[in-house]
């Protein structure tokens, strides 16, 4: 003996319900898409405004005292340039920023500001040091150039790094700055 099912097959009706459903659920769905993308936005924004901030603190805590550390030095540092000197090409894009600058007769210092300097700034700076002496070389500026990197906290392999690459290293010390320049150490020019 034999049995037949009887198989429904949805109506029209009931295929349209389930659309609708599915399309209400995706349209709910693309909302709370759209509205985390807009958190992620500002709240990148907002990380954004706060590194920029620490970097300002950072530059603030360097600036006052630099050029006396480095006069005590023996470098006679007159002028000093915070809160970022651009260079410019020929088409009037910016090709790099130094964070502060410090000048006498005879030498330019380029200090990069970090609050925690890694490796790769060095390098970074190395090469904002190479923009500057092109610069200058196009202005006719022959005054050596040399380098630094500032920072809050200095890890020991950032530290080493800066200074075999011939980087001064300016770190904070209490309230205030200081150069600590190992026998062996050559600043390098550019």
């Amino acid at each position: 003996m034999e049995t037949t099912q009887t198989v429904e097959h949805p109506t029209f009706e009931s295929v349209w319900a389930m659309m609708q459903e599915n399309a209400a659920q995706m349209q709910g769905l693309k909302l709370r898409m759209d509205q985390t993308e807009r958190m992620v936005r500002r709240n990148g924004k907002q990380m954004g405004d706060l590194h920029r901030k620490f970097g300002n603190l950072a530059e603030h805590l360097v600036v006052p005292g630099i050029n006396k550390r480095f006069n005590e030095m023996g470098y006679h540092f007159g002028d000093v340039s915070p809160g970022g000197q651009k260079i410019m090409d020929e088409q009037g894009n910016v090709k790099t920023q130094i964070d502060v600058l410090l000048e006498n007769n005879k030498t330019i210092m380029a200090v990069e500001v970090k609050v925690q300097p890694k490796e790769k700034d060095v390098e970074h700076h190395l090469h904002r040091l190479k923009i500057l002496r092109e610069r200058r070389d196009t202005l006719g500026d022959r005054r050596k150039i040399q380098g630094a990197i500032a920072g809050a906290i200095f890890g020991d392999t950032e530290k080493e790094a800066a200074l075999e690459a011939g980087l001064f290293v300016i770190e904070q010390s209490g309230d205030t700055m200081k150069i600590d320049v190992p026998d062996n150490f050559i600043p390098r020019e550019w």
